[in-house]
């Protein structure tokens, strides 16, 4: 699939538009997906930073979307795991995805989410239901 193709998938979500999401990159089992910021994140108005149930959120979804690269559509998340690094600021985020194990039934895949300087702000490892054949 195309990076044009995946990103008209995900888009169809209200929530993935709201998130301000593109798709610039897409391999066999890799995604890169871009997050434009949005004031609506700010959890804590006096420091400025990013809410983490929005660093879950991307993690989640850029991991899901690096099986998607594969399998073609979405699957659901069996289990997941986050690590927070540093707070996100108010910049744009890019989000790096990769499958580590896709099975017959369950898929591992992990994520990373930087900011605009390149730095580590969460990364996180899924685990999918693979779509029955």
């Amino acid at each position: 699939m195309t990076p044009a193709e995946v990103e008209a998938k995900l888009l169809r979500g209200p929530f993935h538009q709201w998130l301000g999401l593109k798709v610039p990159e897409v391999g066999d089992g890799t995604i890169t997906i871009t997050a434009t910021w949005r004031p609506e994140w700010v959890v804590n108005a006096d420091a400025g930073y990013t809410h983490g149930g929005i660093l879950a959120t991307l993690v989640d979804l850029t991991a899901d979307w690096a099986l998607v690269s594969r399998t073609g559509r979405g699957v659901p998340t069996v289990d997941m795991r986050v690590d927070y690094h540093r707070a996100a600021m108010q910049h744009d985020l890019t989000c790096k995805g990769r499958v580590v194990k896709a099975g017959k039934a369950l898929a591992v895949c992990e994520a990373e989410i930087f900011d605009d300087e390149g730095r580590l702000l969460a990364s996180g490892r899924g685990v999918y239901a693979m779509p029955k054949a």
